[in-house]
């Protein structure tokens, strides 16, 4: 080949070869309850605002999936297309079936909805029928729980051996549900509260699901732990287009969390945050934490470790959850990343 043909020829081969999207590693999981119900305002979304959320999905050219296929990416090797986002549903409200099914299936795009079983059929919420129906058009379920408890907590009284036997016979009775109504097994679980500690991840593991939705906020990357996935809430004061196209354009916080192991906070209020930060992308120095309530916590840098920060805040957490916010800018795409850490006050 004549050298002046190769530089010619070259490039055209490498468009040739490298079609289709191009790939990240990071897709942005939302979190709704109720559509156009605005009797219950913390929980709800506006149709209208729903509906433009996804117009902005389409203008931008989201592709949008259900969560299973997010953690199959994760699975074969943490690769999405370069925007990915996926909406998710928690409690089965019957308003997913005549607010939010219309508009998703307008626009083309599927969703996963969580079902706590026990509520199934009762009033305001989905029967077996319309799960039944809403699975047929490639609405993915998911397990819930049966109950919704607080699964952190004990009951008065309660021994580990018998709290642990009562969450697991719960998370069972769900799953026996579920799979024999809508004939397929469900292989994803939501954490009830967005609630979880390692024992509750444990156990929930020990069932074979292949991945669990938690709330705290915050982007999936492939460094996420498949079992606390996290998901921006879209309710109350949330829910608008102005938040979502804020959370959209998020990346991931490269976050280690070194200390505590758990969200439960226990004897330490406010409790104390160790983590490492794979510094690279990330302007460290503008690093900044968030605390729901109260003024941005305190962040202080290891004197020998770099990338490494203790965070505090100065006041004992209010509410029964509330969550560290991390966030900092990137050095060269402007970009924000996002990191949140959950803590629970049982």
């Amino acid at each position: 080949m004549p050298k002046q043909f190769s530089w010619v020829i070259l490039p055209l081969l490498c468009v040739l070869f490298f079609v289709g999207p191009p790939l990240a590693f990071s897709a942005t999981v939302f979190v709704y309850h109720r559509f156009g119900d605005e009797r219950y305002p913390s929980t709800n979304i506006d149709l209208d605002v729903f509906r433009s959320q996804l117009d902005l999905l389409k203008a931008q050219n989201y592709t949008v999936m259900p969560l299973g296929e997010i953690v199959s990416h994760l699975e074969s090797g943490g690769t999405f297309p370069e925007k990915t986002a996926s909406l998710t549903v928690d409690d089965a409200y019957y308003s997913f079936l005549t607010g939010a099914l219309p508009l998703l299936q307008e626009y083309g795009y599927k969703a996963t909805l969580f079902v706590n079983t026990d509520a199934v059929g009762a009033k305001g919420y989905l029967s077996w029928d319309d799960l039944r129906a809403i699975s047929k058009v490639g609405i993915e379920i998911g397990n819930h729980s049966a109950s919704h408890p607080y699964m952190v907590n004990r009951k008065q009284g309660e021994s580990e051996a018998a709290w642990n036997k009562r969450i697991l016979a719960d998370i069972r009775k769900a799953q026996s549900e579920l799979t024999l109504e809508l004939g397929v097994e469900p292989q994803l679980f939501a954490y009830p509260y967005g609630e979880y500690s390692p024992d509750i991840v444990e156990i929930v593991r020990s069932f074979g699901f292949k991945a669990a939705a938690a709330q705290q906020s915050g982007v999936i990357d492939v460094g996420v732990d498949r079992f606390t996935l996290p998901r921006f809430p879209m309710g109350g004061p949330y829910a608008t287009l102005d938040d979502f196209t804020t959370k959209l354009s998020m990346k991931a916080l490269p976050v280690d969390v070194l200390f505590p192991q758990s969200p439960i906070v226990d004897k330490e209020d406010p409790p104390l945050l160790v983590i490492d930060i794979q510094n690279g992308e990330v302007d460290l120095s503008r690093l900044r934490c968030f605390v729901q309530g109260q003024e941005e916590a305190t962040i202080t840098p290891d004197p020998i470790i770099a990338g490494r920060y203790r965070i505090q805040a100065k006041e004992p957490l209010s509410g029964r959850r509330n969550k560290y916010t991390l966030t900092a800018p990137g050095i060269k795409d402007g970009q924000w990343y996002w990191f949140s850490q959950l803590w629970i006050k049982r």
